[in-house]
């Protein structure tokens, strides 16, 4: 289901990618609550698809409130016992308290600024998909801020990703439509 304009090979097929990857990967992201939501479901993403997090994203929504980083620090053993019976979330008791422990860490950090320092220079579009890095200096260097400021499940490869999401770096493929 998608129509003949070239795109990332990864954001044809499934519906959900379609959509995810026409209108909002790659977007600039610059609310503290998005950048949160996304930071946490690259860090529950890792290991398994994005098309399952994104299947799960409402999900998500719901179990964590709308993303609000001050009830989400607030939360206790009957919430993470809540939470590891929903099945509208990866049930990971690891994912789940990194959340929990990543909307602490927010509150004590403006994180649209922190993310963004961590922007580097533009550069072209990858021609291919395999000129894609996994990540960059920028994404060891905002790695390694984000665990100094906290945070957790946030290694370069995932700070990478979310790089990509929230539109700090361009990398859909040269001649994509997005």
């Amino acid at each position: 289901m998608t129509d003949d304009r070239p795109r990332c090979s990864w954001g044809t097929g499934d519906p959900l990618n379609l959509a995810y990857h026409d209108t909002e990967w790659g977007v600039p992201i610059h609310d503290d609550r998005h950048l949160f939501e996304l930071l946490c479901l690259e860090g529950a993403q890792a290991g398994l698809s994005w098309t399952t997090i994104l299947r799960k994203r409402d999900g998500y929504r719901v179990a964590f409130e709308g993303w609000d980083p001050e009830r989400i620090a607030g939360y206790g053993d009957a919430d993470v016992a809540r939470l590891l019976a929903d099945p509208g979330i990866v049930r990971n008791r690891a994912k789940i308290l990194a959340t929990i422990t990543n909307a602490r860490a927010a509150l004590d950090v403006d994180l649209a600024s922190l993310v963004w320092s961590f922007a580097p220079e533009p550069r072209p579009r990858p021609r291919v998909r395999g000129e894609v890095p996994p990540f960059t200096d920028e994404s060891k260097a905002l790695s390694k801020a984000l665990k100094k400021a906290g945070f957790v499940f946030v290694g370069p490869t995932t700070a990478y990703a979310a790089m990509q999401a929230c539109g700090l770096v361009d990398d859909h493929i040269e001649g994509c439509v997005a």
